[in-house]
């Protein structure tokens, strides 16, 4: 798979978990832009532009965002380090803001059920997200029911632009963060 192909899917699949409860936390985007920063995840784009991109798009039809993110999921030809890469960025983003709401728990359901890789290798790094790979039977109908339920449930909020977020914001929570260290 192209690397640039792959780093905007990696920073779609980071922004709809951020996304995805409703609200945009400032310490998911925090977590954005340390993991783009400090360790280059998701390569050399312009990662303000892209969020604002799509920010602007979730603005503009919440649910046909996340419906085209499920099936760009669906139909990209991934690696096992692909799928494993992009399993962490959603976990870690789903993290990020200390709480975990049921409806991003739903939405990591649905990413999952995107992907091949073996829980083993998820289990590994994140032992913890165990009850959200569990799963009862799985079958075709069960996947497209909780992905109706996600988005019967699901309610799409206007989300402030991420280049507007002030950095001294950002950088409050990183001195709060230190200060909890």
């Amino acid at each position: 798979m192209e690397t640039l192909h792959f780093n905007k899917l990696l920073l779609k699949t980071a922004f709809s978990c951020m996304a995805c409860d409703g609200d945009i936390d400032k310490r998911e985007v925090k977590l954005i832009k340390q993991l783009h920063k400090k360790r280059k995840t998701f390569g050399e784009i312009d990662i303000n532009a892209e969020l604002d991109t799509m920010l602007l798009a979730i603005n503009k039809d919440g649910q046909q965002f996340l419906k085209d993110y499920f099936n760009e999921l669906t139909t990209t030809e991934l690696t096992e380090a692909n799928e494993l890469n992009l399993i962490e960025v959603a976990i870690d983003t789903i993290k990020a803001d200390d709480k975990v709401e049921y409806s991003e728990i739903k939405f990591f359901k649905v990413i999952r059920s995107k992907l091949k890789i073996d829980n083993e290798p998820i289990l590994e790094k994140h032992p913890d997200f165990e009850d959200y790979l569990e799963q009862d039977i799985i079958t075709d109908s069960y996947l497209s029911r909780i992905q109706d339920d996600f988005f019967d449930t699901h309610i799409s909020n206007e989300f402030e632009l991420i280049s507007e977020i002030d950095d001294d914001i950002l950088e409050s929570l990183k001195e709060a963060d230190d200060e909890e260290a």
